[in-house]
């Protein structure tokens, strides 16, 4: 999953990062209002965590333009105003949670996490498709309930296909999805990690788990119960 996050306090932006980044997440990071606007219209977030006390543009009035243009994905607000009533503005402003200064990091990640689920339907943090699971807390993924041993890089691309299986995604939207902005997107990388996945997960083709569809993407086919 791919974020951004918005915070001007450079020491407390880089902590921030640092633990998403351990967490398995892609972290791009802005310290103002402008730059923030700039990257959420460049390119697709799964979050945002926005900070509200940014200069050149505030917090709020940066989220109210995200939402003015339509951009749809949650957003995380952090606040080091705790009255109800801010919390209530930032709330209408278009925010879908909020965090007050100075807050834990697991309590962030564990925002993060049900914000993801929730705006992909999904209620529980173990995902189930057929006899494959995710576990979003625990980063663990199963196989007929045996534990399979993932690279962070594997881990970040299965868990996207899981929270959106039956939907197809070209290469360079799993790219977007998995890495910063920085990472080169003609890249074959994706092609090599669906190789692995197939191999770690799938090894027999039994289950045809991740299908390719020729010119468009990937694909990973939803399962029935007993599968």
């Amino acid at each position: 999953m791919r974020l951004l996050l918005v915070e001007d306090d450079l020491a407390l932006q880089a902590n921030v990062k640092q633990h998403l980044i351990d967490a398995q997440y892609t972290v791009d990071v802005a310290s103002d209002g402008e730059e923030g606007l700039f990257q959420a219209q460049e390119y697709q977030y799964d979050v945002a965590i926005i900070d509200v006390g940014l200069p050149k543009i505030d917090g709020l009035t940066l989220i109210s333009q995200l939402r003015e243009q339509n951009i749809s994905y949650p957003i995380i607000i952090l606040t080091a105003r705790d009255s109800w009533q801010d919390k209530v503005i930032g709330l209408d402003a278009g925010a879908d949670d909020y965090l007050s200064k100075p807050f834990q990091l697991e309590e962030l990640v564990a925002r993060i996490n049900a914000l993801i689920r929730r705006s992909a339907g999904k209620a529980s943090p173990v995902i189930q498709n057929g006899s494959f699971s995710i576990n979003t807390r625990s980063l663990e993924i199963k196989m007929h309930q045996e534990v399979v041993n993932l690279s962070g890089s594997e881990y970040k691309l299965f868990e996207y296909l899981m929270l959106h299986p039956g939907s197809v995604h070209s290469k360079s939207s799993l790219i977007e999805h998995i890495y910063d902005q920085d990472f080169d997107l003609d890249s074959n990388v994706i092609e090599v990690f669906i190789r692995r996945l197939r191999k770690k997960l799938d090894p027999d083709n039994q289950y045809q788990l991740i299908e390719t569809l020729r010119g468009q993407g990937y694909r990973l086919r939803q399962l029935g119960q007993h599968e």
